[in-house]
């Protein structure tokens, strides 16, 4: 027989060698000894999407802009190619100017709906046909059908609301500097259409300028349609500045005209909202409605050039956007109630200086007029959003869409009204001075809202609707949940 001697456990034996190997770490020279791997570059950090939606839709604002530029410049042409009063025209613009106002709600809630692609895209195929039919127009009800219904009904819906849901949904942080810009957008089309399109009316004929802007937004639709996104968690994003895991898409909305009338039941049963719509009307009132509108006749009535005067005008529009961007930036770190305090003061105390700075010829005081006036034109857009996005929530955008409203009504009254004095008194001076002290009334108003105590008012008012809802759809567990 074999001996086999002592048994030894054949589990040390085997890892013996291994671990005496692996438990020595290498030394400095076998470190220095390995091939030195150089270390890959970082690639630059590409901005977020947010702000490629927001330029597509600062092109697409721009896009439409060129249509407010238009109307001034084709009352004359119309009434001598056709005869038509000018009365009659400005009916048209009339009806364009009030439903732009008054489409601005809806639209907001059409894009909770069927999304901000379809909605845009939509709203720039009506602006074109309205434009383009303009060409073959021969009576006055063509012109109030494609004019003021067409391209009223297009304009409003990529009114400021658009500029606020885009706002809302893609941007977390920087909201006020966003607003600010697309704000903005406004002016700019005005600066790039309004010199190509006097241009055209005077060395060509109306018809063509009228075909160019019809042209230029239907040139916007496939860079809308291929470009835009509706929410940041399409592209698999969260809104920039957010934290946290992108948010799923919302479901759809239905019944849009039933939610945008809803929201402006539960905001007018707060106090903010009123304020909020009376200083935007009066907002309103001192550009569109007084300057946009009587600046040019009022000058010529003191014997400058209609040339020189609407010069002046566009220069307003160039220090607009600088001022719009600016209170984007300041509405962001300041009380949005003091800005617009601040701003409808500065306001009014220019427009009751205006009557003794008209002259013949420009002067530097009426210079520093048009650049101070320029600052402030449109710089109250992003401080009333952000209020009523502080106010209302996730209605904030149809909500601005009535403050909107009242913006057009504004104007639409002072422009009339206007009008009325300078041919019952022989001057603008009491405009100016009304005016004035319409912005120091509003600049007062703005101080008065308070501040986050009507949006749990708001609340307050849906969970009670939602309560009656429950209690008058069962007996005995509605009941039950209504006590308690």
């Amino acid at each position: 027989m074999l001996s086999h001697g002592p048994l030894v456990p054949a589990a040390p034996l085997l890892d013996a060698g291994p671990v005496t190997q692996t438990t020595e770490l290498p030394g400095a020279s076998e470190q220095d000894e390995q091939p030195h791997r150089p270390r890959r570059r970082a690639l630059p950090r590409l901005p977020h999407r947010a702000w490629s939606v927001a330029a597509i839709a600062f092109v697409t604002i721009i896009g439409a802009a060129g249509f407010a530029s238009l109307p001034g410049l084709l009352i004359d042409p119309l009434h001598e190619e056709f005869g038509w009063a000018r009365g009659t025209i400005g009916f048209a613009v009339s009806v364009n100017l009030a439903l732009y106002g008054l489409t601005a709600p809806f639209a907001a809630a059409l894009m909770d709906r069927f999304g901000i692609r379809k909605v845009i895209a939509a709203a720039l195929v009506v602006i074109a046909t309205g434009g383009g039919l303009t060409d073959f127009m021969t009576e006055p009800w063509q012109l109030i059908l494609c004019w003021g219904v067409l391209v009223g009904l297009g304009s409003g819906s990529m009114a400021l609301a658009f500029a606020a849901t885009i706002t809302n949904r893609w941007f977390g942080a920087r909201r006020g500097l966003v607003t600010g810009i697309l704000t903005a957008g406004g002016a700019s089309g005005q600066l790039v259409f309004l010199p190509l399109l006097s241009w055209i009316v005077d060395r060509h004929d109306w018809r063509p300028a009228a075909m160019t802007v019809a042209v230029a937004a239907l040139a916007i639709v496939p860079l809308v349609w291929l470009l835009l996104r509706d929410y940041p968690s399409d592209v698999g994003l969260a809104p920039y500045g957010a934290e946290g895991p992108p948010a799923p898409r919302p479901a759809p909305r239905r019944g849009a005209a039933r939610r945008a009338v809803k929201a402006l039941t539960s905001a007018s049963r707060t106090g903010s909202f009123w304020l909020l719509a009376g200083t935007f009307a009066i907002c309103g009132a001192s550009t569109n409605g007084l300057v946009k509108t009587h600046f040019v006749p009022a000058a010529h009535d003191h014997g400058m050039p209609v040339t020189a005067a609407a010069s002046l005008l566009a220069v307003i529009g160039v220090f607009d956007i600088v001022g719009t961007v600016a209170s984007g930036w300041f509405t962001d770190r300041f009380d949005a109630r003091r800005l617009l305090a601040v701003y409808y003061a500065l306001r009014g105390l220019s427009l009751m200086f205006l009557p003794i700075l008209l002259d013949d010829t420009v002067h530097p005081p009426m210079l520093f007029f048009i650049v101070f006036y320029g600052l402030d034109w449109v710089a109250t857009v992003p401080p009333t959003m952000a209020l009523c996005r502080e106010q209302y929530g996730e209605d904030s955008a149809i909500v601005f869409g009535w403050v909107l409203a009242s913006h057009q009504v504004g104007a639409g009254a002072v422009a009339f009204v206007g009008g009325m004095a300078r041919d019952a008194f022989g001057s603008y001076d009491l405009v100016w001075y009304g005016a004035g002290a319409l912005c120091a009334m509003a600049a007062l108003m703005a101080l008065v809202i308070r501040r986050g105590e009507d949006a749990k008012a708001v609340a307050a008012v849906q969970r009670r609707a939602v309560r009656l809802g429950v209690l008058s759809g069962t007996q005995g567990r509605g009941v039950k949940r209504g006590r308690d």
